[in-house]
């Protein structure tokens, strides 16, 4: 088990990600597609369709992410942290050589016998990174690409939930609701890891990240330093309607895709409509429905708690609520 100790200051440092990161994603579906069963009778469906598509030359990805996951991948490909995977390779390979040789010695222990690329990839190798580059984007065009935007509003929605969650039950709540497998006893929190170990966070703080292509948490020291925040991706846990939705057709690329993915096109046209204050009739007239349909709408996003309705003389008020405000401002730009 892996015992991960708080102080005051690292309670005050847990901060939820936006959403999962393109390329730890990528990398974590490389090790879920090649195991069978993982991850529950929900993927299968995308992993049957992903080994199908995977070409010869993109088998190589393979020996950089094996079917044990983060336990063999480089960690270097799994704290970026950014919107967009050029984002997150670009933010990858611009670490300093010290950062990848660091990976060198857990690897060796690991996997005595990884191909030789694989040690000269994580020692430098430029050729091995422009090479990797291109099959890791390559990859993702059509393992994630096409559910990305579903995927999304899955993360957004957790988060949402989280945030109040937090509200409601202060970070107790959060910490110890974050995954089965994970057990908060304040201070410590508690996961599955195969070996028994203690981390002391010393002030650095938690980034909580979602994951949906691997099924365990996951902890991550940064290497970098005791300074920088401990990364703990914990699996999201939708329900058979949110895989439903992960798997349809795509819900259209740019900013907005997210949010329509999670609420549907005219109640997130309602609900940007709101970004600006308005009554009932106003907010049809900008979303081109009628009085009815958009006082339909106001409803379900107040009962969700992301509008607020205040009534004004004759008529009512509709404005976001801090969570739904948050929820507009955390929709991703384009995925590249």
């Amino acid at each position: 088990m892996l015992r991960i100790h708080f102080t005051h200051e690292d309670l005050a440092r847990v901060r939820i990600a936006r959403a999962p990161d393109p390329l730890a994603e990528t990398m974590l579906s490389l090790s879920l597609v090649q195991t069978r069963g993982a991850g529950g009778v929900a993927l299968e469906g995308w992993r049957s369709r992903t080994r199908n598509s995977i070409r010869p030359e993109l088998r190589m990805l393979f020996d950089l992410a094996t079917p044990l996951g983060a336990a063999e991948a480089a960690e270097a490909f799994l704290h970026a942290g950014s919107h967009t995977l050029a984002e997150s390779l670009d933010q990858t390979w611009s670490l300093p050589r010290p950062r990848w040789s660091a990976d060198l010695p857990v690897l060796s222990a690991m996997r005595p016998r990884a191909p030789r690329w694989v040690h000269e990839l994580c020692g430098g190798g430029h050729s091995q990174r422009e090479l990797v580059d291109r099959r890791l984007r390559e990859y993702h065009a059509f393992a994630l690409a096409p559910y990305w935007s579903q995927l999304l509003a899955a993360a957004h929605a957790d988060r949402a939930r989280r945030a109040a969650l937090l509200v409601e039950r202060g970070l107790d709540g959060l910490l110890a609701t974050l995954h089965p497998g994970i057990r908060w006893e304040s201070p410590v929190l508690t996961l599955p890891c195969p070996a028994d170990a203690d981390v002391r966070l010393c002030g650095a703080g938690v980034m909580l990240v979602p994951t949906f292509f691997w099924p365990e948490p996951m902890a991550l020291t940064d290497t970098r330093g005791l300074e920088h925040p401990l990364v703990l991706h914990y699996p999201l846990t939708p329900d058979l309607a949110t895989y439903r939705a992960i798997w349809s057709p795509d819900a259209g690329h740019g900013p907005d895709g997210a949010l329509v993915a999670l609420l549907g096109t005219t109640r997130a046209r309602t609900l940007c409509a709101a970004a600006d204050p308005a009554g009932t009739a106003e907010l049809a007239r900008r979303t081109g429905t009628s009085p009815a349909t958009a006082s339909h709408h106001t409803t379900v996003l107040r009962s969700a708690g992301l509008l607020t309705t205040e009534r004004t003389g004759p008529g009512v008020r509709h404005t976001l609520t801090p969570l739904g405000r948050a929820l507009l401002e955390d929709r991703a730009p384009d995925h590249a």
